[in-house]
Order: structure tokens, then C-alpha cells, then sequence
């Protein structure tokens, strides 16, 4: 019998929520294991008590037949677990070669040795056939090489459990490639793969078996090649969500112009030119790096405008801060929504208030009852899954945590002209991002103008009205929502100068 992770009657608990009940399930060596469901279904709950950050109220995990109990991420990692976040664990300053052998660098004379610290690393690199230095510092690196060193990281602890949460969310289609040849290796060798993902084509090209999740509890296990994208949407959901896309509420009734951009040029794109209507929903689409969050980012303000000109509402618009934009009636969801879009070890509350504090002031007080009436109101509006509205938005989902930010922007002391959002379904759960494509379309119907950027080709084709496409911090086509492809828009995505 090969290597085995096996969940044993697993619960945990916070204030007000049940994270885990009762979850069994095994995972195989030599396998690839899928672990599904929606945002808050307890999929990073579970990773955390793999990892030692949390500890089970009830039940425990056994690893070939020994039982583990981790009071500490330490005892995880010597027990051969390694779980690679989103959010990297990895010392910016420090070297490659110094991130890789953390806790066991090569001692001569008391000295790190650094000639067999290099050789050592160079040989993972080679293993692994990656464009990677060992003596670059990791801050220099791009995501999908840092990404690749954590793997690297776990592959020297030789550990026997590799778990990925989300990994390919900041990756090109060349570095996903790169990844899945990665975990392929690391399957080969008899390894203990799990992989957390919201994309299912990921699910049927990398995965061997799948376990799905909903409110913290078992729902079912597959083998991949015995199920379909369907299937599972209704394991994860516990219905049919029919055709997304067909069933979306949509605005039919486009306006006149809202935004004209013309010629427009900042340190990082160039000459950008494009028209938003009233009740438009306009999707920028293209590869990672084309410049369309750097247009974004020139028309909220946060980056200075070179040359060009903006005309909002028929009135000249040029920017020199966020706060500018958020004046006339702009406001953007970025796509990093923890790093710049929250802050996160504040409330829900705290989060939804902030932009409208001086409305809420009775000097030199808040005024408590109105900003919980804002806040109660932005929770109900979005459905967003809180036992409170002081519970802390790092608590919270990525859906959930997606939506106090559209309740932020949208709430009734604020005049939303123009949403932009970056990005916004990015590590959301199926279920929630039909929500989220339907509150978009709801915001047109309201005479609001949307800009929707996406990675995800098939949900910018299906949502956007029209989709403007970007190549190298250029405009290389503009295509109707009745003319786009995957084809025809990929082509221009990646058009040759």
C-alpha cells in the first residue's frame, strides 16, 4: 500500500459558525485529490489544521497510520506537510537559495556554506528544469517564481503531503503549464497531492480524484474522469444552477455616453482610447501584464496621467488622486482586494463605513446606529455570510470578502457613476460568481457604468456587452458581446507588433 492522508471525523468551530463537521475522507499517494466547494464550505479551515495553524475541536488526521495532533505550523512541516497559500511564505530579501533551505542551511566552520548551499539548490532547479537563479533575491522574482520556489521549499523538506490553495490565481497560461508539469513530477514520485481550486477545467486536466464540501461538511467523493463540470456544480451548490450565463437578468436599455477616454497614456500603457455608456457593462480582457488594471488605475487616480484627456458626464476629468475619482462618482474593487481593497483586521463594518465616515460623524462622534444600518443593509444587499457585522473581514471568505467591497462603493450615501472591477470573481466559488455576474448586471440596469476586467475569457465573452482588448499597454480591438469568441479575442490578445 502506497502513502496515505486520512481525515478522521474532523469539526471545528469559531463564534458563530460551524467551519468543519464531522469530515472523513482519505487522501492517496500517487493521486492528485481535488478538494471542492464553495467559498466558506471549510476548505481553508481544513488546510489550516493541516498545516498546524489551527487545531481540531474534535477528530484527527493520520498520516500512513500514525496520528498527527500539531499544536504549531513546526510539528506539520517535520511530520512531512507542507501547504503552499496564496499568500507566499517566503522572506522577500532573503536569496532563492536561502528561502529553499530555511531551517537547515549547510553549516562549515560554524559558517553557512554557501558553495554547497548553491549547489544544493541549483541541483532542485535542475530537477525541476526552472529559469531560476539561486543567489536572486526573492523580492526580484516574478509571482509564478516565487510560487515556484515555495514548491521548491516543500520538495527539499521532502515532504510527504503537498497542498495547493489556489495556485494558479496569479499565473499566465505559459506558468500554469510549468505548474502542472511540476505536480505531475511530484505525483510520479508517490507524493500526496491536494489541490484547492475554483476552476474546474484546472480539476479535469490535473486532478485524480475529487472531494467536495458545503457548509463544512462531507458531501461526496469522485474520480475525475468519472464525473463532469456539471455534476459537480450541483454537488458543490446542491442544485442545478442551469446555464449561468443564459439565465442572467441583463440591461437592455444602454444610455448615452458616461466616459470618454481619448489618447490617453501613463509610465505603463499608451495611447488608450474608449467610450463607457450608461448601463454599459465593457470588459477589458487580455493576457497577465497586457496594462488593463494600469488603465484603471490612471482613471481612478492612483497613477499619474502623462498625456490624454477623460470627459465624464460631458466635463473634463483629470484625476490627480483616488479621492478625486471617488468625487465624481468612480470607484474601483481592485484585484489584490486584501492587499489593497481591505483592511482586513478590521469589521465588516469598519470596512463598509469607511468611505463615508464624514456623513456618519455627529462631531466629535460616529454616529454607532447609522453605520450599522449601513452595514446591515450592504449585508443584506449582497447576502454576505456573518454572524455579525463586527466580525473581522480577514475571517471571511473571498466571495464574502468580495462583497464588502461592492457594499463599500454601492451603499445609499454614496453616488456610483462608474464600478470598476478588477478582477472581482478571481478565487470565487461558482456559485458565488453567478451572484456577482448578476449584481453587475443589476448596477447596468441602475444606469450604472461597469468595467469588468477578467482573466477568464469565457465570463468576459458572456457577461460584457462590448470587450475591449489589450496587448503590451495597448487597445488591440474592441469586439460585441454577439461577435466575441475565444478565438477571436485570444487572437487579439495576443496580436504581433
Amino acid at each position: 500500500m502506497g502513502q496515505y492522508l486520512e481525515f478522521n471525523g474532523i469539526s471545528k468551530s469559531f463564534p458563530g459558525v460551524k467551519a468543519l463537521e464531522d469530515v472523513s475522507f482519505r487522501a492517496e499517494g500517487g493521486r492528485v485529490l481535488a478538494l471542492l466547494g464553495e467559498n466558506g464550505a471549510g476548505k481553508s479551515t481544513l488546510l489550516k489544521i493541516m498545516s498546524g495553524d489551527l487545531q481540531p475541536d474534535a477528530g484527527f488526521m493520520d498520516l500512513d497510520g500514525d496520528p498527527l495532533h500539531f499544536t504549531a505550523p513546526l510539528q506539520s512541516i517535520k511530520s512531512g506537510i507542507s501547504v503552499i497559500y496564496q499568500e507566499r511564505q517566503l522572506i522577500p530579501s532573503l536569496s532563492v537559495m536561502e528561502n529553499i533551505f530555511i531551517g537547515a542551511l549547510p553549516e562549515k566552520a560554524k559558517l553557512i556554506d554557501r558553495a554547497k548551499l548553491r549547489a544544493s539548490t541549483q541541483a532542485i532547479i535542475d530537477k525541476f528544469a526552472l529559469p531560476i537563479q539561486p543567489d536572486v533575491p526573492v523580492m526580484m522574482l516574478s509571482v509564478a517564481s516565487q510560487q515556484m520556489v515555495e514548491i521548491m521549499k516543500a520538495y527539499r523538506r521532502d515532504s510527504r503531503v503537498i497542498a495547493f490553495d489556489e495556485p494558479t490565481a496569479p499565473l499566465t497560461d505559459t506558468e500554469i503549464t510549468i505548474l502542472f508539469d511540476l505536480i505531475r513530477q511530484l505525483k510520479e514520485e508517490g507524493k500526496i497531492i491536494i489541490y484547492v481550486s475554483h476552476r474546474l477545467k484546472e480539476i479535469f486536466e490535473v486532478t485524480d480524484d475529487i472531494v467536495v464540501l458545503k457548509d463544512g461538511k462531507f458531501v461526496t467523493f469522485l474520480e475525475t474522469e468519472e464525473t463532469d463540470e456539471r455534476s459537480l456544480i450541483t454537488a458543490m451548490v446542491g442544485r442545478d444552477l442551469g446555464d449561468t450565463y443564459a439565465n442572467l437578468d441583463r440591461n437592455e436599455k444602454i444610455g448615452g455616453v458616461l466616459m470618454e477616454v481619448e489618447n490617453l497614456s501613463t509610465y505603463a500603457v499608451e495611447d488608450i482610447s474608449f467610450t463607457l455608456h450608461k448601463g454599459e457593462i465593457l470588459g477589458f480582457a487580455g493576457l497577465v501584464g497586457s496594462g488593463r488594471t494600469e488603465v484603471m488605475r490612471g482613471i481612478f487616480g492612483a497613477d499619474p496621467i502623462v498625456s490624454g484627456k477623460i470627459t465624464l458626464d460631458g466635463e473634463p476629468f483629470a484625476p490627480k488622486t483616488p479621492k478625486d475619482a471617488i468625487s465624481r462618482g468612480i470607484a474601483l474593487c481592485p484585484e489584490d482586494r486584501k492587499e489593497q481593497g481591505l483592511v482586513l483586521f478590521r469589521s465588516i463594518e469598519d470596512n463598509i463605513c469607511m468611505p463615508v465616515l464624514a456623513k456618519l460623524r455627529k462631531w466629535p462622534f460616529l454616529k454607532i446606529k447609522a453605520c450599522e444600518a449601513l452595514t446591515i443593509e450592504a449585508v443584506r444587499k449582497y447576502d454576505i455570510k456573518t454572524p455579525t457585522v463586527d466580525k473581522l473581514v480577514i475571517e471571511l471568505s473571498g466571495g464574502n470578502q468580495q462583497k464588502v467591497i461592492l457594499g463599500r462603493w454601492t451603499s445609499s450615501l454614496i453616488t456610483t457613476k462608474i464600478l470598476i472591477l478588477d478582477e472581482p470573481t478571481k478565487g470565487i466559488d461558482v456559485k458565488t460568481k453567478a451572484e456577482i455576474y448578476q449584481i453587475m448586471c443589476n448596477f447596468a440596469k441602475q444606469g450604472i457604468g461597469v468595467i469588468f476586467i477578467s482573466s477568464e475569457l469565457t465570463e468576459v465573452i458572456n457577461v460584457a456587452d462590448t470587450i475591449v482588448v489589450m496587448h503590451d499597454g495597448h487597445i488591440s480591438g474592441t469586439v460585441k458581446r454577439e461577435n466575441a469568441t475565444e478565438e477571436s479575442i485570444l487572437a487579439l490578445a495576443m496580436i504581433e507588433e
